[in-house]
């Protein structure tokens, strides 16, 4: 399967924000996204055991490095990617060492531990998106890193109860604890004045990553980050509904309708026309 299969298949927010970019970026961002998505399906596997996908994934970071016997194409087209963008295969392997996580922790005690896991799910993935996009001021690191804070935390919000199924609670215990909502009670999808404030608290979090990022993009780099930006909107406007909601998780998967996101995407784009 080729990345633009892969991507096309996957109906994330994020391809569809691939959109803004010029037909070169567009197919450089796609063969990374390609990856990232790949990853991400050997960490949730239904079929593999552990061991099968932590070789698996170990399998991609020797490709990130070096030419094996029959591997992917994609294999190929990620290590021009990495001298075309003067990348470090070291930043793709942050990814990777963050989806090994889900392979043996699937409990965080604080949120400082649970961002480690953010970082190198989304941030890292940021960090070497914007490479892609192109970038004038060191700034705008900073910027992809909150950015991914801000989208992960909003993704664990919405996927509290089809990460349950996975067998994996990303809501730190220390905050589970402060709203006197138990780990049972989670298990038990009890939806209560408790956990709609611990969802709020979370919630809380998510919109301080989104103010921060906003506040840190450089003026000179807008118009590069317009996919960027794009992903900021969508995900934003999510966490909003979900809050005028009541968070209604366990019963709800919430998605922004094709017509909202192209309305999104349709500012975005005009913003820095």
């Amino acid at each position: 399967m080729n990345a633009a299969k892969i991507t096309r298949e996957s109906k994330s927010n994020l391809a569809l924000a691939f959109v803004a970019l010029g037909r070169e970026r567009r197919q450089d961002i796609t063969t990374f996204y390609a990856f990232c998505r790949l990853i991400d399906d050997i960490a949730d596997s239904t079929e593999l055991n552990v061991e099968q996908k932590a070789r698996d994934l170990s399998a991609w970071r020797r490709r990130l490095h070096e030419p094996s016997p029959d591997e992917p194409s994609l294999a190929r087209e990620l290590r021009d990617l990495i001298a075309k963008y003067s990348l470090t295969p070291a930043m793709l392997e942050e990814i990777i060492d963050g989806v090994e996580m889900d392979l043996r922790k699937v409990r965080y005690e604080t949120f400082e531990e649970l961002r480690v896991y953010c970082y190198r799910v989304a941030s890292a993935v940021g960090l070497v998106s914007i490479e892609i996009f192109g970038y004038r001021n060191p700034a705008c690191r900073a910027y992809a890193i909150d950015l991914g804070l801000a989208l992960q935390t909003t993704n664990i919000i919405r996927d509290v109860g089809k990460d349950l199924s996975h067998g994996r609670i990303y809501l730190p215990q220390a905050d589970l604890a402060r709203f006197g909502y138990s780990e049972e009670d989670l298990l038990a999808r009890k939806y209560n004045d408790a956990f709609v404030r611990l969802m709020e608290f979370e919630a809380a979090r998510a919109e301080k990553f989104f103010a921060q990022a906003a506040a840190l993009l450089p003026r000179e780099d807008r118009r590069s980050m317009v996919a960027a930006e794009i992903m900021a909107s969508i995900y934003h406007a999510l966490l909003k509904r979900m809050k005028a909601d009541g968070f209604r998780v366990f019963e709800k998967d919430y998605r922004l309708s094709k017509l909202s996101k192209a309305g999104r995407i349709a500012a975005q784009l005009l913003k820095f026309s």
